[in-house]
């Protein structure tokens, strides 16, 4: 541990201090600003670095995306009529992290004066987590975003600890035991040498010129940056751009950190919260969750996966309380820190429960679509291989599939919007398992001593220990998800 501290107090870190939060308006971003308003009345400052996205400020961002949630219903009731007073201590700085000075050269110099004169540790959670993204946003955002953030906190008088979340998943497909352990500049999973971040940049660049003086057409543009990312990541043994941009990220962060103390945060695959501020908060349709989604709307017949295997996931309100300890014990040091955040080393969930708590959840309670149906669902059919799956398509989608095109050349292309419609829905189905594959046949489990080590400064007959959780021994599984987190996204995802 950095500094070797004995016992510490995340309330009493968090008095009086000045935290710049970028990418707050994402999923794990809003859950950290609420805790910390939720849990901290005494912080000085939050800074809030925000993107103005289209028509949409910076300011109206944080009233829409972030304030307007019910996420934070809970904190609204606290303060009352004092809610302003908690308020004030936010400021939104209108920046982007793809930009080398953070975008802040547009803002009031006197606020960029204050936020280098004032902020004592920054939050870096800003990513895109598309699987699939165009490898220029994604290179941007995940990789050169994590230098830009270090960087600034490199110029920021106070700062004593930066805080980068990663992903558990920048291991790649290894299986066995993952340790906490960090990536060094240009390593590959598969050994290839040559990775070069500099020149991963030229190769965008001249990629993108490239089609912009032939005239290329933006969704061609979108399709092949987004090709082009994949077969860069698999070039050096990464399964998709999402996890190679993040491993490239952490190398950034390494190799430039000097002596600035660094955790880095690995959390496995999310899900709703756990306990706060209220069971069962989600958004969006995160990894795990498109296949529940899929069965529950009737769309999805079929579990592709290793009913072996562990699908190690964790809520996500037990991430935040990991980052917010490890922010108060490493403030001040000088090292790196890695912490795997997840279930499968204490508490692992095998996917052999996902059919059967899916299936009893939506008998139970069977999901009404817009048109007031009830969607009745039948058992999963599982497929435990990537051949079984190949047949199963083959079975039930591509042979009626070529029987369709046949039809509709008969009767003189009559059927063409079914034929459509359906090709449709079997390059959805190819496409989500091309990408989560890796996920749904992993056979890492990862370590998490460091994680283990950080709980244990939390005395256990203190009140911080219950405020700030993050032992996934507590959770019951099939309650969890039968209870918690379907129901959140029967309520927050499902439309």
């Amino acid at each position: 541990m950095s500094n070797e501290k004995e016992v510490v107090s995340v309330l009493q870190y968090l008095d009086n201090k000045s935290i710049l939060v970028i990418g707050a308006a994402g999923f794990l971003g809003k859950i950290f600003v609420e805790k910390i308003l939720r849990v901290a009345p005494k912080v000085k400052k939050l800074y809030l670095l925000i993107r103005a996205s289209g028509e949409k400020s910076a300011t109206e961002r944080f009233n829409d995306e972030i304030l307007g949630k019910d996420l934070f219903k809970v904190v609204k009731e606290k303060y009352g009529p004092n809610l302003n007073l908690m308020l004030e201590k936010i400021t939104i700085v209108n920046g982007d992290i793809g930009l080398e000075d953070l975008g802040l050269h547009h803002i009031d110099p006197e606020l960029q004066h204050q936020m280098v004169h004032q902020i004592d540790a920054i939050i870096n959670l800003a990513a895109t987590t598309n699987f699939d993204e165009r490898y220029d946003v994604a290179l941007e955002i995940n990789t050169m975003g994590a230098s830009n953030a270090l960087n600034f906190a490199k110029r920021c008088a106070k700062v004593k600890v930066f805080v980068h979340v990663s992903t558990a998943y920048v291991c790649g497909e290894k299986s066995g035991l993952i340790m906490e352990t960090p990536y060094h500049m240009g390593e590959t999973l598969n050994g290839v040498i040559g990775l070069d971040i500099n020149q991963e940049q030229k190769l965008v660049k001249e990629k993108l010129n490239q089609f912009e003086a032939t005239g290329a057409l933006p969704e061609t543009i979108t399709q092949a940056m987004k090709d082009f990312g994949l077969a860069r990541a698999k070039m050096y043994g990464w399964p998709n751009t999402y996890v190679f941009t993040k491993a490239m990220g952490e190398m950034m962060v390494r190799a430039e950190r000097e002596n600035m103390s660094v955790v880095i945060i690995r959390p496995s695959i999310i899900t709703s919260t756990f306990k706060e501020p209220f069971p069962g908060w989600t958004e969006g349709i995160r990894t795990i969750d498109s296949l529940a989604v899929g069965y529950g709307t009737g769309k999805l017949t079929c579990f592709l996966g290793d009913l072996n295997a562990i699908s190690d996931v964790i809520p996500a309100d037990m991430v935040v309380n990991t980052m917010l300890v490890s922010m108060a014990a490493h403030a001040g040091g000088q090292k790196e820190m890695i912490y795997h955040v997840g279930s499968s080393m204490k508490n692992p969930f095998k996917n052999e429960k996902m059919p059967e708590i899916a299936y009893r959840y939506f008998t139970t309670k069977p999901w009404t679509n817009k048109e007031g149906k009830v969607v009745r669902v039948g058992k999963l059919d599982v497929l435990s291989s990537m051949p079984s799956f190949h047949r199963y398509m083959t079975i039930h989608y591509i042979l009626p599939l070529k029987g369709l095109e046949l039809l509709n050349m008969v009767f003189c292309k009559s059927l063409e919007k079914k034929f459509r419609d359906l090709s449709k829905r079997i390059n959805f189905v190819l496409r989500l398992v091309d990408l989560y594959q890796p996920y749904l046949f992993f056979y890492g489990i990862f370590d998490d001593t460091n994680t283990e080590k950080l709980q244990k400064l939390l005395p256990v007959t203190g009140v911080e220990s219950k405020i700030f959780y993050f032992d996934p021994k507590i959770i019951n599984w099939d309650d969890y998800f039968v209870y918690t987190h379907i129901p959140g996204l029967v309520k927050y995802v499902f439309k």
